[in-house]
């Protein structure tokens, strides 16, 4: 029976093609997933360590408030110059560097900002020699110039120089928390640091400018200590952590902390590999259909084989054993080639990424065994487990069949018991959603329902699917017959002749178009309801604000009011305010400049009502608290406990630019972060074309990096970018198992074209021309295309409107939008897979001789 399982996969080799190149795509997709997160693991894991190398020991100090300053942001920690010395004084201690730690965000030489987005990724930290009689700083080595020695000089990474156009001697613009510093840039230097390896960017100040910036006069962040060659280092670290004080200082070895980043890299890039790994099983659930699909059509054309066996004494068991061997064996080879093309999509990935933008580190390309294993077991389990059922329907054939001929119709099986239980599981699973649908909020409990309900429906439509496709077809065919005569009633016949197999091999396409319709309605809907959120309410032409997160002087209000081209211009502050146990965001203006920069919808009062210890609550706040016009409350202001007696004077739709609630800007800005401003709401003159009044009103505030001038269009897309970077990579990452579903129409159409090899004989000795076979098949691998595409859309869209609602309580505009284009096109694309599907089958179907396709057996 093995050599039996060896000689079939052999002599159809050609039928096996598509079926082999599935399971190749879904292992590829395994492996190179697999080998890309080991090696950008691996990649982090060097870089961190080369960043820590020369670390023995870490001091680290939590910062706390700088009592002698007035700002309520400054800085202070527990770690001063004296404590360093001691260290430094510690027998095996060989260096000591006492380290400063900020953000600094850059203007390149052209004057836009750099990362501004990502100012968490905009390092800033002293340059420190590692001994006083030289300027050596080793964790930076200096690839050009040299390093920072007086107040006025900066040194850059050598990649952030680059970026932003600066030379050895320009003069380098930035901003850390206040206005615009300039400072002349005496050097570039190299770092391993991932943080800025992944797209950030370093700027490096003398120890005391930089305690200026970011700290206090004489206050470190940290300590990273060096030790001579033999020194035990967890015995150094006993000894400076008893030397140190132990409230808000911690001492930590360098392996230890290597150890620590290495767990946090690790766990980052699992989740990676996980998402990843998520949408390769669904390509391989996709190509389960497809080799499920041929090894039934395979078993159906060899029966008379199969009884043959059965006749000469094989038993059940070994023909289930064959089968099950030939699967394996394909699986086997198959597996092995897609680790190949994985291991090539891993080596092409970090470089596709890190072209736009990822910053990964580099390092050598990581194959473990345990990569290997794994995808070579998942390849061959999932083939083995897919040619399961049909290995048990070749065993059922009973020894009498190898007298009867090939050419006799298989009886039909009755599709009572999988009707009824697909149609179980599409109402459960539909029932399921449309409960979904009346929840108001995302809670873990009804996210988890909807997981259920979603796996159910799209589970029932798969088993209920030779069902539907009795209508859907005879629907389509109507279609082909009135356009393409006896070609298209044809088509229509082959593809109800086996709606097993029709189903099974529009299920595969049926699969990848429910996921991607699903997630295009749902992302349209998103960024519908998100654009809507950015500037609902608003009628400002811009908006200023700063990225830092540190807000705006307040005095900065008045100068943009006097830029010329403003008409209006209106400083908003934000704090939060409880009322009557319920928090919500409170919005502070001067309610006739808000006036006129906003339209703002009332349902009682007005925005003139506002005033001193008067407030506006929206629509939602009023509800929950059941507060409304006229009613006297005592409000929590802040973060703090202070209360004060507040009147509500009107009811407002709520959106998102305004928040929950409106004051005066006395009443709240003593309560806002730091005292600053969030924004500045800014309406251009009507007769001011408003093209380059962000730049005046930028040159206007000191041009700081940090400032951002954005209008409506740059505010929805601020809001809606993050959506459409996203599904761009689902599409891609889901095209695979679309892909895989092409490669399902091909295999399927061309074994039925095999076994229907004596029928289209037949068909062209009646007067059926080349020209009307190839068409025959083109219409059928159509029709089943489109079948599939519209199962997958109609179930995506269904899905993604019962998950909407879930969405409504973080997301008050979120409503359904059917993206009409997209899903037009995806049904042209089930046209077009149709049509692609087919050439290779219609060119095979209309190739052989005529009375030698009559005679085939």
């Amino acid at each position: 029976m093995l050599r039996t399982a060896l000689r079939n996969v052999f002599a159809h080799k050609a039928r096996l093609v598509m079926t082999a190149l599935a399971i190749t795509l879904g292992v590829a997709f395994v492996s190179g997933t697999l080998v890309f997160g080991d090696t950008v693991t691996q990649a982090l894991r060097g870089a961190s360590a080369k960043n820590l190398k020369d670390v023995a020991v870490s001091v680290q100090a939590s910062s706390r408030r700088n009592p002698d300053s007035e700002a309520d942001d400054a800085r202070s920690t527990a770690l001063t110059s004296d404590l360093a010395d001691k260290v430094r004084a510690v027998p095996g201690v060989t260096s000591v560097h006492p380290t400063v730690n900020g953000t600094a965000t850059l203007a390149a030489k052209d004057g836009r900002p750099l990362n501004a987005d990502n100012n968490w990724q905009n390092l800033a930290t002293n340059y420190s020699p590692d001994t006083p009689d030289t300027d050596r700083d080793s964790r930076f080595p200096v690839s050009a110039g040299r390093g920072p020695t007086a107040s006025g000089e900066i040194a850059l990474d050598r990649r952030t120089a680059e970026k932003a156009g600066y030379a050895i001697g320009d003069s380098v613009r930035f901003a850390t928390q206040g206005p615009t510093l300039t400072k002349k840039l005496v050097g570039t230097v190299n770092t391993d640091d991932p943080r800025v390896t992944a797209g950030g960017s370093l700027a490096l100040f003398d120890t005391s400018t930089a305690q200026q910036l970011f700290l206090q006069a004489g206050r470190f962040d940290e300590l990273a200590v060096g030790s001579a060659p033999g020194t035990d280092n967890q015995e150094l670290t006993s000894k400076i952590r008893a030397l140190l004080p132990a409230e808000g200082i911690t001492v930590t070895s360098g392996a230890q902390l290597g150890y620590e980043q290495a767990e946090r890299i690790a766990e980052n890039t699992k989740e990676l590999t996980r998402m990843l790994l998520a949408f390769a099983g669904t390509a391989l659930f996709v190509g389960v259909f497809v080799i499920a699909n041929t090894f039934t059509m395979l078993i159906a054309q060899r029966s008379r084989e199969t009884a043959l066996l059965r006749a000469v004494g094989a038993s059940r068991r070994q023909v289930v054993r064959a089968v099950l061997t030939e699967a394996g064996l394909l699986g086997l080879g198959a597996s092995a080639a897609g680790i190949v093309l994985g291991i090539g999509i891993a080596t092409a990935t970090r470089p596709v990424l890190n072209a736009s933008g990822a910053g990964l580190p580099n390092g050598p390309l990581v194959v473990s065994t345990d990569a290997l294993v794994r995808s070579l077991l998942v390849g061959v389990g999932v083939t083995v487990l897919a040619a399961w059922l049909p290995s048990r329907k070749a065993a059922k054939v009973a020894p009498i069949e190898a007298l009867t001929t090939v050419d006799q119709t298989p009886p039909r099986r009755s599709m009572v018991l999988r009707n009824s239980l697909g149609g179980l599981l599409t109402g459960v699973g539909v029932l399921t959603m449309l409960y979904v649908s009346t929840q108001k909020n995302g809670a873990d409990t009804n996210l988890k329902t909807a997981g259920l309900g979603s796996v159910l429906a799209l589970t029932g439509m798969i088993v209920i699917a030779p069902l539907l496709s009795r209508p859907l077809i005879r629907l389509a065919g109507a279609v082909t017959t009135r356009l393409f005569g006896v070609s298209g009633k044809l088509a229509k016949e082959n593809a109800l002749r086996n709606p097993r197999r029709t189903a099974a091999t529009a299920s595969a396409l049926m699969i990848g178009l429910t996921l991607i319709t699903g997630l295009s309605v749902t992302g349209s809907s998103m960024n519908a309801a998100l654009k809507a959120a950015a500037v609902g309410g608003l009628t400002a032409d811009y908006k200023v604000s700063n990225t830092g997160f540190v807000g705006i002087d307040p005095a900065l209000g008045a100068k943009v009011a006097e830029v010329p081209g403003v008409a209006e211009s209106a400083p908003v502050a934000s704090s939060t305010l409880g009322a009557r146990g319920k928090f919500a965001a409170l919005t502070a203006a001067d309610p006739q400049q808000l006036g006129r920069v906003s339209d703002l919808k009332f349902s009682s009062g007005s925005l003139a009502d506002i005033g001193p210890g008067k407030v506006a609550l929206s629509d939602k706040l009023a509800k929950d608290t059941g507060l409304s016009k006229g009613d006297t409350f005592q409000g929590t202001l802040g973060f703090g406990h202070d209360k004060k007696e507040l009147t509500v004077v009107g009811v407002y739709q709520q959106t998102r630019a305004v928040g929950g609630a409106i004051g005066t800007m006395d009443d709240v800005l003593p309560y806002a972060d730091g005292g600053k401003l969030d924004s500045i709401l800014v309406k251009a003159a009507s007769d001011r074309n408003t093209s380059g009044l962000d730049q005046d009103i930028r040159r206007a505030l000191g041009n700081s990096p940090l400032l951002q001038v954005q209008n409506q269009e740059q505010l929805t897309k601020a809001q809606s970018g993050q959506i459409d970077a996203m599904l761009n990579m689902m599409y891609g990452l889901l095209g695979m198992t679309v892909v895989i579903g092409v490669f399902g129409v091909v295999n399927t159409l061309a074994m039925s074209v095999f076994e229907r090899t004596r029928e289209i004989g037949l068909l062209r000795a009646i007067g059926l021309d080349n020209r009307g076979v190839k068409q025959m098949v083109r219409l059928e691998s159509v029709v089943i295309s489109l079948f599939g595409a519209a199962l997958g859309i109609g179930t995506g869209i269904f899905l993604a409107w019962a998950c909407g609602s879930l969405t409504k309580s973080s997301l008050s505009q979120y409503e359904i939008v059917l993206p009409w284009a997209r899903l037009g096109l995806f049904l042209l694309l089930g046209l077009a897979i149709g049509v692609l599907a087919a050439v290779w089958p219609a060119r095979r179907a209309a190739r052989p001789n005529m009375l030698r396709a009559i005679n085939a057996q």
